[in-house]
């Protein structure tokens, strides 16, 4: 966890792309004028990246002739990625995909740019929504509207999020629908060596080795589900910090970039788990954060209700959860320590901000209360 002596309302100085952001106007232009959005050759204005935004694929705010629009594309290659590829034509067709398939709202697209030539990698440009959004960083634990919104109001947010994981499980036969998201056999076998992939490949620069992610591992064979499907579509990043809200509404569901066929359980669990992990900051700096939302057996509650479904095997969810955070977390602080950012630290544990959350959940003694 941080050093409770920091300024917990500063952000955090995290190097997300080392891209030329103005040098991307040109080109982005001249392609969506062959989309024929205006009468005349398209202008962009305003381009800028949202503050308090993500760590992975970079995402670019701009004025296309007037209209409102988001791009998203991957990291250069010399930004020191997150994750080891980042498919945003996938990303595009599971939200176009999910728009014809349901009712969960997500951004209008523009367009895909897929083969990489107009500025050096495929993206894709939606529709920018109105709204707010919780912020990553600072942690909107810390202060901002949803921290200042009344107890009321923060219940209707949080079931307003957990009706979208409902949405997005009730799209009926998602392997079908999804296909290029379905794996042969079993789909959280599948889910979880892809995590075991993604771990190997984070050591791959240092050959370090983190001793309570292996741990981790270890425990979620032992205590494997006796059966863990049907699955369905996984968001994957199913997250406030990933939703529009108009007031406490919401209006876009965002960044689809982990996106999986797997049991509702790791949605459900992501959720419940991210909150805990900004919560559990919060109360390292003696701050009351905001421990009445996104509770447990509250989500799993509403989230039974909306959808019929009976939530099973939660505490190995949660687990993996905190798990698959932990690989996030110790890939995000080599980046952090390869741009300067922090010191490299004695114990490998450290790499994973939560490794004591982490170590309690496997022996039993983490107070979810």
């Amino acid at each position: 966890m941080p050093d409770a002596e920091h300024d917990v309302h500063a952000e955090t100085k995290m190097t997300v792309h080392e891209r030329d952001i103005d040098a991307l106007a040109a080109p982005i232009a001249d392609w969506l004028g062959t989309l024929q959005l205006a009468d005349g050759p398209v202008t962009i204005s305003n381009l800028h990246a949202p503050q308090g935004a993500g760590m992975s694929s970079v995402t670019l705010l701009f004025d296309a002739s007037t209209r409102p629009l988001v791009a998203r594309l991957p990291p250069d290659d010399t930004s020191f990625p997150v994750f080891p590829s980042y498919d945003i034509v996938q990303q595009f067709e599971v939200m176009s995909l999910v728009a014809e398939h349901s009712d969960v709202p997500v951004p209008p697209i523009v367009g895909v740019e897929s083969t990489g030539d107009v500025i050096g990698a495929p993206f894709g440009v939606m529709e920018a929504v109105a709204g707010r959004t919780p912020t990553d960083n600072p942690p909107y634990v810390f202060g901002g509207w949803l921290y200042d919104a009344t107890p009321a109001e923060r219940r209707e947010l949080q079931d307003g999020t957990v009706a979208v994981l409902a949405g997005i499980h009730g799209i009926a036969d998602a392997p079908t629908v999804f296909s290029t998201l379905a794996k042969n056999g079993d789909s959280l076998r599948a889910h979880v060596d892809a995590q075991r992939t993604y771990y190997e490949w984070t050591r791959s620069t240092d050959g370090l080795r983190i001793p309570v992610i292996e741990q981790a591992f270890d425990w979620l064979e032992a205590h494997w589900p006796d059966d863990a499907e049907p699955c369905a579509l996984s968001w994957g990043d199913s997250r406030p910090g990933n939703i529009i809200y108009d007031e406490f509404t919401p209006v876009a569901v965002l960044d689809w970039e982990m996106a999986a066929i797997a049991p509702r359980e790791v949605d459900l669990a992501w959720v419940v788990f991210l909150h805990r992990f900004f919560q559990d900051i919060a109360t390292v700096f003696e701050m009351p954060g905001i421990p009445d939302f996104c509770r447990r057996d509250d989500v799993v509650a509403t989230y039974e209700a909306l959808s019929g479904h009976t939530v099973r095997d939660f505490d190995w969810y949660l687990v993996y959860a905190a798990l698959r955070h932990a690989v996030v977390m110790s890939q995000v602080k080599r980046r952090m320590i390869h741009f300067g950012e922090e010191q490299q630290p004695d114990d490998p544990d450290d790499y994973v901000m939560h490794s004591s959350a982490l170590k309690q959940l496997l022996d039993g003694t983490y107070s979810w209360d």
